[in-house]
Parts: structure tokens; sequence; C-alpha cells
């Protein structure tokens, strides 16, 4: 059975400057894989190489064994670190364009996530606040019942509150035996849900291992391991 994400020799390189070096990885389906590593690291590249934003200067790149392509839009639910609502929409216009893209998406799921927040389905995209656009952005990701969600920084720059809330709609809204492929530099607040840890260093994969097994093994926290391997 093929890895839900892998990686072959998968390097990228942008003119001089190499962002991905021969990584090599294989994500197991129905874990919550923390993609982790400092600004720089990569993360964010093999994110778009993943979703077929950009293409690979050498080796490559699988989901669920097929390359990035239509195909696999079909089954990942992604979610970008920069807002990408239409400000024009409304939130029920947002829901319905989603539903219209994507034949997993459940409406019932996302109405009922706003439902929660308190957000009303006639209101303009432009009016909400910035946390609640990001709340929206993350409940229509989640409101798919995809094989593979990959959200990339879904926890920078928001409140602890927000953060909170961004977890626990993660945990509780992803599609039975899906995998979530996490990007992030905030190890503390992510990692009590983490099932596999990959650190990525300047291009390249300095760990890759079960989360429980990383702390067993070192005796100390992924956040504290994180911390001594990046230390600067």
């Amino acid at each position: 059975m093929p890895h839900i994400l892998q990686c072959e020799n998968l390097t990228k390189n942008y003119g001089a400057v190499t962002a991905l070096s021969n990584v090599n990885l294989g994500v197991e389906a129905g874990g919550i894989v923390g993609l982790l590593g400092p600004n720089g690291s990569g993360k964010s590249t093999l994110i778009k190489l993943a979703m077929g934003m950009i293409q690979p200067t050498g080796g490559k790149i699988l989901l669920d064994g097929i390359a990035p392509c239509a195909r696999t839009k079909a089954f990942c639910a992604y979610l970008p670190d920069a807002n990408f609502l239409s400000q024009w929409m409304s939130v029920e216009q947002s829901i319905k364009y989603s539903s219209d893209f994507f034949s997993d998406f459940d409406r019932t799921k996302a109405e009922n996530m706003l439902s929660r927040l308190g957000i009303g389905l006639k209101q303009k995209i432009k009016a909400l606040s910035k946390g609640n656009k990001e709340k929206l952005g993350l409940i229509l990701t989640m409101a798919r019942n995809a094989k593979l969600y990959i959200l990339d920084e879904p926890i920078a720059g928001v409140d602890p509150a927000a953060r909170d809330y961004i977890l626990e709609t993660v945990m509780n809204n992803r599609a039975d035996g899906s995998t979530v492929f996490l990007c992030t530099h905030l190890i503390a607040d992510i990692e009590p849900i983490l099932t596999h840890a990959i650190f990525l260093n300047r291009g390249q994969v300095v760990l890759d291992a079960e989360a429980e097994e990383i702390r067993q093994r070192e005796g100390k926290s992924l956040d504290a391991l994180f911390r001594e391997v990046f230390r600067w």
C-alpha cells in the first residue's frame, strides 16, 4: 500500500539557492504528522511541491502514489499560510464555491462549525474580523472529507484561544482514517496532538520518527529537542 505522502530524492533549487536537497520521506496514512523546522528550512517549499504549485528540480513527490495533479487535489485539502478567501463573497457563497469545487465537501459540517462560532451565512467576508476570516478558511478546509489535510502554519500569529480552537477543530472534524500534515515552527502548542514528527533543517531531513518514540529515546519533549537541534 503506498504512503499517503512520499518523497524520493526530492530536490528544489531556486537559482543558486537550494531549498530542498535529496529529501526522502514516507508518511503512513492515519496520523497527525508535524513538519517542523525554523523559518527558511524548506517546509513551505515541500508543501508547494505537494500541491503542484511548483515543480521539483530533481526527484519526485507522490500523494497516495500519484504525482501532484487534479486527481490529488480531489482528495487533498490544503490550508495555505496566507488568506485565500474572496473578500467580495458572502460566507454562504464561499461555502457554495467549495461545495461546487470539491465533491468531498460536507456543507452540513461547515454550517455546523460556523453556527458554533456565531458567524452568519449572509455576512460578507470583507466584514469579518481577521480572526474569523482565519477560522472560516480552516472550516472550509476541514469540512472536506479528505484523505490528506495539509495545513501550512495554521497557528502562526494567532492568540492562545484561537490556537486552541484551531487544534480542536482539526482533531474533531478530520475525516476518519485521514492524515493531517501540519507544518509549523510552534512546536509546544501542537506537540500534544502529534503522532509523528519530521524535522527539516536547511532543506534536509534531520529527524523522522514517531513522536512517542522520540520522547522515549531522547528523554525529552519534542519542543525541548527542537530547541536543542535548532539552537541559534
